[in-house]
């Protein structure tokens, strides 16, 4: 086994899944907490659907290539589940609803914002 290891370069158990610490936007309220909070720390919104595949990938590479140690608050948004959330999110933010869309908020205003393959091409570092 140690040969075929060696050859392959890699080790036969899965690898584990990294865990991001999302905060869960489900209330239009947590909105102007949002606002409120990217006064001081930038907040950032990935907005999913959990019935596209697109989707799905898009949040697993951004999941695979987040600083876990970015100083930065990241929420979840269910769009299928909170649909009104979702849609607030557009009109309060000015920001054209797409989907996956990764929202960057700072000083109460998104300052940034990405779909599809763009989520992963943003340097979230910029905005900390």
């Amino acid at each position: 086994m140690g040969f075929l290891k060696n050859i392959l370069g890699g080790s036969s158990e899965p690898k584990a899944k990294k865990s991001l610490p999302w905060k869960p936007l489900t209330d239009l309220s947590q909105l102007n907490v949002i606002e409120a909070l990217s006064k001081g720390k930038t907040q950032v919104v990935f907005k999913h659907s959990t019935r596209c595949g697109i989707s799905s990938m898009v949040l697993n590479q951004f999941t695979d290539a987040f600083d876990v140690n970015a100083n930065l608050d990241l929420y979840y948004l269910d769009l299928l589940n909170f649909r009104d959330v979702s849609n607030e999110a557009g009109y309060k933010f000015q920001v054209l609803h797409q989907s996956p869309q990764l929202l960057v908020i700072k000083n109460g205003v998104a300052v940034a914002h990405a779909s599809h393959g763009a989520i992963n091409e943003m340097d979230l570092a910029r905005f900390v």
